[in-house]
């Protein structure tokens, strides 16, 4: 008899971990756009737009109505078509690859090289999406008249190509792959450290509640890892020509001028939100993929 595969097919892993991120995506894009206003707002000055993130949903919910919390979810997905199909594909063939015949897993150091490996390269394919998204997301802050107003993720695409240039689609390409370094690290490191500790621990078996637990502490510590990285890569995304010259020279320098004109802890501006959100789409994507992963198994692989 043959023996069954260790590793199921790498197109397979890919598809799972977009969908996964997908599913996630659509529960979790409004509080990806009450991220996305807070980092902006406030920029170059120590006045803030919102106050608290409820303050921020409350302003866009009066201002934009219901869908207006939604704006940008087409972009959201293609985001995680791209961006986390990659990651989450490479990361899962990467990790059983690396795992011992007699079944002992990757230590920690490799899991968050593996981590980070998956991770940039998935933020270079997503990186289009993502200035599509933060494009789209702040674009109801301005005033009328300074609105790009892009229909859905692809009409974004098309625009910013015809008018800025293809190179534009990868504006802010180095700190979103810094970002995605420092996520993937923590992230799915972190994650698999943490199910790992609880699976031992003895308290918890392999299901939906160890799965939770284990995603909302590597979404805890993701977060604080990761916001000065992402706020960088925001304003860098959103950023306009001013006389000819860009707002911000590189990432580096958008973390200058937030702490010089906005105080050190601005660069943890929007946690709440942002870990609100990170937290629900961490917990939703390993769910969706651990159940996709099951049912996999179940129907491909077994007999």
């Amino acid at each position: 008899m043959d023996a069954k595969p260790r590793t199921s097919p790498k197109s397979v892993k890919f598809l799972f971990g977009g969908l996964a991120g997908m599913g996630a995506t659509v529960f979790v894009q409004p509080l990806d756009l009450v991220k996305n206003r807070m980092q902006l707002s406030g920029e170059g000055a120590k006045t803030r737009e919102y106050k608290t993130s409820f303050h921020a949903l409350t302003s866009i919910l009066r201002a934009e109505g219901l869908r207006g919390i939604y704006t940008g979810l087409s972009a959201g997905l293609l985001r995680q078509a791209t961006y986390t199909t990659t990651r989450l594909g490479i990361y899962t063939v990467l990790f059983e690859r690396l795992t011992g015949a007699d079944g002992t897993p990757p230590g920690f150091l490799l899991k968050a090289l593996i981590g980070m490996t998956a991770g940039a390269t998935g933020a270079f394919v997503g990186t289009p999406a993502e200035v599509a998204l933060i494009r789209m997301t702040a674009d109801g802050r301005l005033p009328p008249d300074q609105r790009r107003g892009y229909k859905n993720v692809f009409n974004a695409l098309i625009r910013i190509t015809r008018e800025e240039g293809v190179p534009t689609l990868w504006r802010g390409c180095i700190p979103t792959m810094a970002r995605a370094v420092v996520v993937n690290a923590a992230q799915l490191a972190s994650y698999s450290q943490s199910k790992q500790f609880l699976l031992d621990s003895g308290y918890f078996s392999d299901n939906i509640l160890c799965h939770f637990c284990a995603s909302m502490i590597s979404g805890l510590v993701t977060t604080a890892a990761s916001m000065p990285v992402d706020i960088a890569k925001t304003r860098i995304q959103n950023m306009r020509m001013i006389d000819g010259k860009p707002e911000y020279k590189n990432g580096l320098d958008v973390l200058v001028k937030v702490v010089r004109y906005e105080g050190f802890f601005s660069l943890w501006k929007g946690f709440t939100p942002y870990y609100a959100r990170l937290g629900p789409h961490t917990v939703l994507t390993f769910i969706f993929l651990e159940q996709m992963n099951k049912a996999y198994k179940r129907l491909f692989l077994s007999g």
